[in-house]
């Protein structure tokens, strides 16, 4: 799929730059960015789920073995 950006005149020519040191297309190297980015912001989603335990100072086994001793 095709799609259309506008990038600043700077960073065209740092990426044409970096395509003519990495001998790669520009196609290529924007790909490779993009999926880059992604990775980077879709770890720092699943990474909010830590910590949910508030200001709880039990670790999860500790919590476990409690809860297990309930029964």
């Amino acid at each position: 799929m095709r799609t259309l950006i506008d990038l600043p005149d700077t960073q065209i020519r740092a990426l044409a730059a970096l395509c003519e040191r990495v001998n790669q297309p520009r196609a290529a190297v924007i790909r490779d960015a993009v999926a880059e980015y992604l990775d980077r912001h879709a770890a720092t989603t699943t990474g909010s789920a830590f910590g949910l335990w508030g200001s709880e100072a039990m670790d999860g086994l500790a919590y476990q073995e409690k809860v297990r001793a309930e029964w």
